[in-house]
């Protein structure tokens, strides 16, 4: 026997032992099963036996849900020997048993008709769980009044009042009180229905009611088929009831008043709600719990350890999963729905680790050129937007780190823009590459366009009224050949007529040239608006035509309308400047340094100065400066300018028309002059004065139009 198979012979007994020892544990292992899953009732009780292999060396962990309401217990180191994995019961508040087995553990979950909370108890190989009583709701009535009405009836009135305590009350009279009334919460609407019936016209409408400081916003009624329907939309957290008197039909809607010994009012937390219970349970453990629960893969890190003791009901799974990490000051990093779970300073060693990987890699990897044809942007201007630095520092692919800290490029990142073909070279590793061009994806786009129409109306209306008077008398002489008149009547007086008053011809046989130019009253009529008054003369003659009286009226009435219409219009981009002028240029001297005179010139023009802006609501804000100047009077130092200028911001809806500005003015003149003393007689002193009136009334309307257009409108 050579030495080999001695040594076999020797190692036989320690083998046949290991061999032994491995039966018996597997032995072990096949008798620790899960048998049968029964439920009986038990003073009223009802109570679910899980009848073991091997009694329990614990209470076994477990967790509740309730929607679907699910009671889970762990068995581990337990296997299902039933042989199936679903046990139907349907007694009381169980429906059914679930038995799973994952790895060497198994899992027992008692589905259940309406959530509750359990206890258990070990009792050799037996382990008994013990629901707690719940009270069964009872079903729901269909509505919240019957309808006992065969007609179809109308509504007498619907009002909307605030109680106390923020409540807003909504108050509906009814036609009697055998109105049938629906009332259900649909979403965060609270709907309500009265059948047959009708709604008067008076009444269907929508009630803003959000000034009121009630959780409801607004109350909207109308007619649907034989119904009439009310939808209650109020805001936050509320709750609701109604009830009935008489005639009388009152929904109140008040605020939900908050329980701060309550946990589950987190306004960030809104998953599934579950309870858990647990003494001195691994914190390992306890995340493996809830990744069964929310179906996420949790992979937790060797260094998580250490135990706690929770206790929460109802309580929404991502709340009590925030608990647990900061009770262990653990962090967790998501990808997918896969969680790792590690302490927050391994975590953050971990990142700063793989960012510094990643810089070092991005200073190794390849650079690679990639060419942008660019269609609406320029290639220059995007060039600078990528190469640019935040604060300080030259733009431009530069090689400093500051700069590439700064810049959308890496360290050794270059863009170059081709201004003849507008292409844009860019230079980088490919990461950067498909970062700029995602942006210019976002900045080469066709920009929207709008339509620009202002319109300045100017309006004017004048008025003027004047009458006044010449009265003269002399001691006259004849004189030969006097000429130019006619004579009325004969005899010792006369009156005479002539187009030349102070050459009337004598009323008696001296047939010469009279002078009547002395005049002791002479207020004449006063011209208006550029006209000449017209006028009357009479003069009166003594029969010797030596005694002469002269006496002209003259008057005056002008009326005047004009009417000035300027409408310039101009098309420009979204957020493009855009200015149209038309007008004269005048030249004028202006003095030098060295004092001679050179020509200068000023313009008045019409112009029209706008810059568009679209707001994502589809309005249009115009920052706009609209001015129309025009020629003035000639003064000795050259023409002067009338001016009209205003310059303002609006925001105006799409193809709306705003009135942006507007000037009136009134100028009314009244003046009267007299003779003193003379002209203070009645009716006979109008004689000895003159009257005129003058009215001037001016406006300027200025009206504005933005439209947005297509990229091939033009301007008509």
């Amino acid at each position: 026997m050579n030495m080999t198979n001695f040594s076999l012979l020797k190692m036989l007994p320690r083998l046949a032992l290991m061999m032994v020892a491995v039966v018996l544990s597997l032995g072990a292992q096949a008798q620790n099963v899960i048998e049968s899953v029964s439920g009986t009732l038990q003073g009223g009780a009802e109570v679910i036996r899980i009848e073991l292999s091997q009694p329990l060396s614990g209470t076994p962990t477990g967790f509740s849900i309730q929607s679907p309401a699910r009671i889970a217990l762990d068995f581990p180191g337990y296997s299902n020997g039933m042989g199936r994995s679903v046990v139907e019961i349907n007694q009381g508040n169980l429906r059914s048993v679930n038995v799973a087995q994952a790895g060497d553990r198994s899992r027992v979950v008692l589905n259940l008709k309406v959530a509750t909370t359990y206890k258990t108890q070990q009792q050799g190989k037996t382990l008994l769980v013990f629901l707690d009583p719940v009270v069964m709701a009872a079903p729901a009535a269909p509505v919240f009044a019957e309808n006992r009405n065969r007609d179809v009836l109308p509504l007498k009135d619907l009002d909307f009042r605030r109680g106390a305590d923020n409540t807003g009350r909504i108050v509906v009279a009814l036609a009697n009180n055998q109105v049938g009334v629906d009332i259900r919460q649909q979403g965060q609407t609270l709907v309500v229905e009265f059948m047959k019936s009708s709604l008067p016209e008076g009444l269907r409408r929508r009630l803003d009611v959000s000034d009121f400081g009630t959780p409801v916003q607004t109350v909207t009624t109308f007619q649907a088929g034989d119904r009439v329907r009310m939808v209650i939309e109020p805001k936050g957290a509320w709750e609701h009831s109604a009830y009935q008197s008489d005639t009388q039909f009152v929904v109140e809607v008040r605020p939900q008043k908050v329980d701060a010994k309550k946990l589950t009012q987190g306004p960030n937390f809104s998953g599934e709600k579950l309870s858990l219970n647990f003494q001195n349970i691994e914190v390992r453990s306890l995340l493996q719990v809830i990744a069964d629960f929310t179906n996420f893969n949790i992979i937790t890190s060797d260094s998580v350890t250490g135990s706690v003791t929770l206790r929460l009901k109802d309580v929404p799974w991502d709340q009590a999963f925030q608990i647990i990490m900061d009770a262990k000051s653990l962090g967790m990093k998501k990808t997918g729905n896969v969680l790792l779970i590690a302490p927050k300073d391994e975590l953050d060693a971990k990142t700063k680790k793989d960012l510094e990987a990643a810089a070092a890699i991005e200073n190794l990897e390849p650079l690679r050129t990639q060419t942008f044809q660019l269609n609406y942007a320029k290639a220059a201007d995007v060039a600078t937007q990528i190469t640019a630095v935040a604060s300080g520092g030259a733009s431009g692919g530069g090689s400093s780190s500051s700069t590439a800290a700064r810049s959308m490029l890496s360290a050794r990142g270059s863009a170059t823009a081709a201004t003849r073909t507008n292409q844009l070279f860019v230079t980088d590793i490919p990461s950067k590459l498909e970062e700029v061009r995602q942006l210019i994806a976002k900045l080469d786009i066709a920009v929207r366009q709008v339509l620009i129409e202002a319109r300045m109306v100017e309006a004017s209306d004048t008025f003027g009224q004047s009458l006044g008077i010449r009265l003269g008398a002399a001691d006259l002489r004849a004189q030969n050949g006097g000429t130019g008149g006619y004579q009325i009547g004969g005899g010792n007086n006369s009156i005479a007529f002539g187009t030349n008053y102070g050459n009337a011809v004598a009323t008696t046989g001296a047939g010469g040239k009279v002078d009547t130019s002395s005049q002791f009253v002479n207020l004449p009529a006063i011209g208006q608006n550029g006209f000449s008054p017209a006028s009357l003369a009479v003069s009166i003659f003594s029969a010797t035509a030596n005694r002469f009286l002269n006496l002209e009226l003259s008057a005056l009435e002008a009326d005047g309308k004009g009417k000035i219409v300027s409408s310039p219009r101009v098309v420009t981009a979204d957020q493009t400047k855009a200015l149209i002028e038309q007008g004269t240029e005048l030249p004028y001297q202006v003095a030098t340094s060295s004092g001679a005179t050179s020509i200068a010139f000023q313009k008045a023009n019409l112009k029209l100065e706008v810059t568009p802006q679209i707001t994502p609501e589809g309005g249009i804000v115009l920052d706009v400066d609209v001015t129309n100047d025009s020629l003035g009077v000639l003064t000795s130092a050259g023409y002067a300018i009338n001016t009209k200028h205003i310059k303002t911001q609006v925001l105006v809806e799409n193809g709306g028309t705003v009135v942006i500005g507007g000037i009136f003015t009134l100028n009314e003149n009244d003046s009267v002059t007299q003779v003193p003393v003379l002209g203070d007689i009645p009716y006979l002193g109008n004689l000895f004065k003159t009257k005129s009136k003058a009215s001037t009334k001016n406006e300027m309307l200025v009206f504005i139009t933005p439209k947005m257009i297509s990229e091939r409108a033009t301007v008509r």
